[in-house]
């Protein structure tokens, strides 16, 4: 199957600028495929993984992907998507966070495909930096007509409110991209989300201007990634879902996505796992048929898991799930604990040696010591994974998983997790 056949197939584009051109090109050659990020913090969130995942299929399916870290666009910023203007980041800024997306970028890419092509990493940095303002206005600035500028629906949607020069100049900072990439790496096709169709079709006007109407040069776009309740997708219950294993743990980033609406789940498995059809239609069967085995969402947390974080990341999100679900506490390191008790409640005790009842009660854990006697006594109080049924139990430090955390169980589904001053 051709690869703008597959994409078809999975929803994964939205519009195109010549369907017929790029369907015909992509049979007859390998050609190279770019799409741009702007460095506007210190890492990338899922919204970009469906990007990720186009380069990702071009790259599979013989393909060059070409992906540019805008140092230089970043430092004005792009003002699709907004409604006022964005606060400029210092000079230093946005070098620390090019810097970052660069090493982020490169480890979702590695370079251990021998049999694929390359993915190739830019920072439009390199050449932005070396116009001078003259001969900006008189090389490029010629070739950009206002009027069509004025048209184009991000610039539109943003004249009631007002759009300084620095913004309205973004798209033809743009352009320039999309115009040397396309002289200095033969990239011939630049993807991105569906809100930067006016930026990619004023980079092909430019194009051709410069390098005559025959220019093979196409863009295409990626749909708005919508939930079933017609939601935006890419968002949890703690905010953005981030990369960087530092911000969103890889349990963390498990958790997301075996969570997800069976209403959702098939459209997620087109977009971000690379599973064949006919898999994808075995589980859409299972969805149908076997809802509570959630055989889909266990499938799109382990691929989608496995492509960000890799084989050690997957392991560990599933070794923290497994154990959580177990009460298996002490079978996990105790940075594993920090990690899948991040958003669990964490209460801080002194050190030293306490009876069990009054320091529950005083780390608020249990609302009084009758409660806490009761639920001992039930067995309904665990610590690290071990049931309690002791109520003259004492209880110190010395029982901290590496001497960092101990957990307590309530009941079923209640955590906390304790630390020591």
């Amino acid at each position: 199957m051709n690869i703008i056949e597959d994409l078809s197939w999975r929803g994964a584009i939205n519009q195109q600028t010549d369907a017929e051109g790029l369907a015909a090109l992509t049979q007859e050659q390998a050609i190279r495929v770019y799409c741009g990020f702007d460095p506007t913090g210190d890492s990338l969130h899922i919204g970009h993984l469906i990007p990720f995942m186009l380069l990702r299929r071009f790259q599979l399916a013989g393909h060059t992907p070409v992906v540019l870290i805008g140092g230089g666009t970043g430092s004005i910023g792009d003002p699709s998507g907004r409604t006022s203007e964005r606060s400029l980041q210092t000079a230093e800024q946005v070098k620390q966070n090019t810097q970052a997306l660069m090493e982020q970028t490169r480890r979702i890419f590695p370079s251990n495909d021998s049999h694929l092509p390359e993915v190739v990493f830019v920072d439009n940095n390199e050449w932005l930096s070396e116009y001078s303002l003259l001969d900006f206005l008189r090389d490029v600035g010629k070739n950009f007509n206002i009027n069509q500028m004025l048209a184009k629906d991000v610039v539109a949607s943003r004249l009631e409110t007002g759009i300084s020069f620095t913004e309205f100049s973004y798209q033809i900072l743009q352009s320039v991209d999309f115009h040397h990439l396309y002289k200095t790496h033969g990239i011939q096709l630049q993807i991105g989300g569906s809100d930067q169709w006016g930026n990619i079709t004023s980079g092909l006007d430019f194009i051709r201007k410069k390098e005559g109407p025959e220019a093979k040069a196409y863009g295409l776009t990626i749909p708005l990634m919508l939930k079933a309740d017609g939601t935006k997708f890419g968002k949890s219950a703690g905010g953005a879902v981030w990369l960087d294993p530092k911000k969103t743990t890889p349990y963390e980033f498990y958790q997301f996505w075996i969570n997800q609406d069976d209403r959702d789940v098939i459209k997620y498995l087109k977009f971000f796992t690379f599973l064949s059809q006919e898999d994808i239609q075995a589980l859409e069967e299972s969805v149908a048929n076997e809802p509570h085995k959630r055989l889909a969402q266990r499938t799109l947390a382990e691929e989608v898991t496995r492509f960000v974080h890799g084989e050690a990341g997957l392991e560990s999100a599933l070794r923290i799930t497994e154990s959580l679900f177990k009460g298996d506490i002490k079978a996990l390191t105790a940075d594993e604990i920090e990690s899948g008790m991040k958003n669990m409640p964490h209460v801080v005790s002194e050190k030293g040696t306490f009876d069990l009842v009054p320091w529950l009660v005083d780390l608020a854990i249990e609302p009084s010591r009758r409660q806490a006697r009761e639920d001992i006594k039930n067995g309904a109080l665990s610590i690290n994974g071990e049931r309690i049924t002791d109520v003259d139990a004492q209880i110190s430090e010395q029982l901290a998983i590496e001497e960092r955390f101990i957990v307590i169980r309530r009941g079923k589904k209640r955590y906390f997790l304790v630390s020591f001053a």
